[in-house]
């Protein structure tokens, strides 16, 4: 077996294993995080309803960002971009979901960003 082909079973059992326990609400939706070799994606989700709320990405919201989309500033841009969004949503409060990734690097400088402009997790 590829050494890629395992990394990505374990990281869908770690995200299945999460799942288990967080679930957004309409009250507090589930902020989940994917991140890819080039680009980062985030998006509000409401699980009763099964509906996206609100999302961004380095692909569509990070115009600040130039050059390479997949690094931390980027990654900040992203989360500043979601939580702009969420708050203009009336969306103050969600439960994070790194959806298997580590909470390291882009996933944590995202996260941080959107603390800092005003989610509460």
């Amino acid at each position: 077996m590829a050494k890629a082909n395992q990394l990505a079973i374990a990281r869908v059992r770690r995200k299945m294993r999460i799942r288990k326990k967080v679930f957004g609400t309409k009250e507090r939706p589930r902020l989940s995080v994917f991140r890819s070799a080039s680009h980062i994606y985030a998006q509000v989700i409401d699980d009763t309803e099964g509906r996206t709320l609100v999302a961004a990405s380095t692909r569509a919201d990070a115009g600040d960002v130039s050059g390479h989309k997949g690094n931390i500033t980027a990654a900040k841009a992203v989360g500043g971009a979601v939580a702009r969004k969420a708050i203009e949503a009336n969306i103050r409060q969600v439960v994070f979901d790194r959806n298997g990734f580590l909470y390291h690097g882009r996933v944590k400088a995202l996260a941080e960003a959107a603390r800092e402009a005003g989610l509460e997790f």
